[in-house]
């Protein structure tokens, strides 16, 4: 088998593994058995389990990112696009449901260089989002109060609500792909249309002491 093969196979039993066990728990003995292969090859291929890790993280983020970027028709109005990118989001995680954990719950929680990676990850998306919306602003011409950073803060909000939500899709029995897309267009989409028209939530208005 080809060595390309051979540790692509081992890095699907560790993101299996480290999925269902979690970083610390999950051995490099438990890893080989499920791969079908020796310990002593795994640390031939891949070094180290801090290594092995970081290399899962690397695959599934790239993974990701590029299944979000494969799904949208650039040209497309910027609502459209969003959707798309958002329906390929869901899908993949929906569909990797093991490479989402390692880079959701296990990455993040096991501090550097691990966070890191997906921190990465994040930032490219996020700037994706935000070019997206950025894009809406102008053909809206909207509200000129709408700041670059107020921008980026609404690109960082609709990433995170994206990832709780998928989070919470994948632990839900019967939630599409699609049903979390317009879930998450429904809450955001719909605010971003009277932002955008200069229809701005008001805390003096909703009496907010």
């Amino acid at each position: 088998m080809p060595r390309a093969v051979r540790e692509q196979q081992m890095m699907d039993a560790a993101v299996e593994t480290f999925a269902r066990l979690g970083y610390r728990a999950a051995s490099m003995d438990q890893i080989a058995e499920l791969a079908g292969v020796s310990k002593p090859l795994v640390y031939l291929y891949l070094n180290s389990k801090d290594e092995l890790f970081t290399a899962c993280i690397r695959r599934e983020a790239g993974a990701l990112v590029e299944a979000v970027r494969a799904g949208i028709e650039p040209g497309l109005p910027a609502d459209r696009q969003l959707w798309d990118g958002l329906t390929a989001f869901f899908t993949h995680t929906a569909e990797n449901p093991d490479g989402w954990s390692v880079l959701h719950s296990q990455a993040r929680t096991h501090g550097e260089p691990f966070a890191g990676e997906v921190a990465a990850m994040r930032e490219e998306i996020t700037a994706f989002v935000n070019h997206l919306i950025g894009d809406a602003a102008r053909e809206a011409r909207c509200d000129p109060h709408l700041a670059d950073r107020e921008v980026a803060g609404l690109a960082q909000a609709l990433v995170g609500a994206a990832e709780s939500l998928a989070a919470w899709a994948n632990d839900t029995p019967g939630v599409s792909a699609r049903e979390a897309a317009s879930t998450l267009m429904n809450f955001a989409w719909a605010g971003l249309e009277n932002l955008m028209k200069g229809e701005r939530w008001s805390a003096s208005a909703a009496k907010v002491r």
